[in-house]
């Protein structure tokens, strides 16, 4: 599916001059109907791993917006320029452009992306007809010694620059997720940090929510889903577990599920 006329005129489809972004993270634009749906990619990875959500949905009439987290879609040095902030301002300026062309607006992200699908969710609830986090790290990043390990983080960015990323955690073996290979220690600080934030507001979460979680993340503790769950203060809320799935779910076996529950949801609160 190709981009469609009027991508040109929002801020969040254009590159910044001097940047080189490779093809699988450029922002995709698909235009449709008076509903509209955002979808944010993943730490350390591209668009690429929400597109065919984001093709699903354009098929079925929405308008869709998958902008490009700054940092990403380039190389992991590029990662070390930017604060959680830079990422928080792109998603904000997504929501505001779909605003723009869409009378209701839809949110969903993978792993980092649900962090901010979360983030949005908090800040901006009446603004947000609902909202669809996938493998989201919204309580804990990690559990034992990986755990232990993220509370050095702080210190060790000055002194070790990056290490071997989480990229491509999937079971399905056709499919390779398009990520870096290692992740900036500065960049994972900053993803900390929005980690706690949204993690002590996740009862500012309000809008109808649907929460998708594979049960074999090998990235994420799976228990995440449950207290993300039980911390929202919905009224709307369902936890939609993902069967014979890992960390990168929207690329994976239980794709398809994400992808129909979502556009389920979206029809019963959109009408």
């Amino acid at each position: 599916m190709d981009q469609v006329q009027g991508a040109e005129a929002l801020e969040t489809m254009k590159i910044p001059a001097g940047v080189t972004v490779m093809e699988d993270g450029l922002p995709f634009f698909f235009s449709g109907g008076d509903v509209g749906c955002l979808l944010i990619h993943g730490f350390t990875g591209t668009t690429s791993s929400m597109r065919p959500m984001g093709e699903y949905l354009a098929e079925k009439g929405l308008t869709v917006l998958g902008p490009r987290l700054p940092g990403h879609g380039t190389d992991v040095e590029d990662m070390a320029r930017y604060t959680f902030g830079d990422w928080t301002t792109v998603v904000e300026r997504a929501l505001s452009e779909l605003e723009s062309i869409c009378g209701q607006v839809f949110v969903s992200g993978l792993s980092l992306g649900g962090i901010l699908t979360l983030y949005l969710g908090e800040r901006y609830p009446e603004r947000i007809a609902g909202l669809m986090p996938v493998s989201a790290p919204a309580v804990r990043l990690a559990t034992g010694l990986q755990g232990f390990a993220l509370h050095l983080v702080p210190a060790l960015k000055h002194l070790l620059r990056k290490f071997p990323g989480p990229g491509n955690d999937l079971k399905d073996p056709s499919v390779t997720e398009v990520a870096y290979e290692k992740m900036s220690t500065l960049a994972l600080h900053e993803l900390i940090r929005l980690q706690a934030a949204v993690r002590d507001d996740l009862a500012r979460v309000t809008s109808p929510i649907r929460i998708f979680q594979g049960r074999e993340d090998h990235v994420v503790a799976p228990m995440n889903a449950v207290e993300i769950f039980e911390r929202v203060c919905s009224t709307d809320k369902e936890l939609i577990w993902l069967e014979n799935c890992c960390h990168v779910a929207t690329l994976d076996f239980a794709k398809e599920k994400i992808f129909e529950e979502s556009y389920r949801f979206i029809t019963e609160i959109a009408g």
